[in-house]
């Protein structure tokens, strides 16, 4: 089985309009793979027991690692929407509102299975978007599992 990630992040002004764009591809960490292959093992599993909903960003723009454990500096954490796109693309969709403390120069993004700590199952690092405290920053990822 293999997993790859891409990430879509979209910068919205005070007025709603889009002011940045990213697309990229993400690292699959180890752990992610491991807690992957637990979740999958465990036949009684529901899909609700399936925690790998929570979108993390950050400031630190050092290339990811399958190795990493957690984003390089975390500035905020969000729930997602998790949607199954098509057969096998799992989608996790958060929004990190205007007025939070997600303002700054966002360059890296993972998946988690908490709202804090927790397993990595994703990162990736991107060119800045610059986020400010009125806008809105929503980040979508798609986990596809071949």
């Amino acid at each position: 089985m293999k997993l790859k990630g891409r990430w879509y992040v979209t910068l919205y002004g005070p007025n709603n309009e889009v002011k940045d764009y990213k697309e990229g591809n993400n690292v699959i960490t180890t752990d992610g793979t491991s807690f992957v292959a637990a979740f999958l093992n465990s036949a009684a599993a529901a899909a609700a027991t399936f925690t790998m909903n929570y979108i993390g960003i950050g400031t630190d723009a050092t290339a990811e690692n399958s190795s990493d454990t957690a984003l390089g500096t975390e500035l905020d954490r969000a729930l997602g929407t998790m949607s199954n796109v098509a057969g096998s693309i799992y989608r996790i969709t958060a929004t990190f509102a205007c007025g939070t403390t997600s303002a700054g120069a966002i360059t890296e993004y993972g998946v988690f299975d908490s709202t804090t700590g927790g397993t990595m199952l994703s990162r990736d690092t991107e060119s800045v978007i610059n986020k400010g405290t009125n806008d809105d920053l929503v980040v979508v990822t798609e986990i596809t599992v071949s």
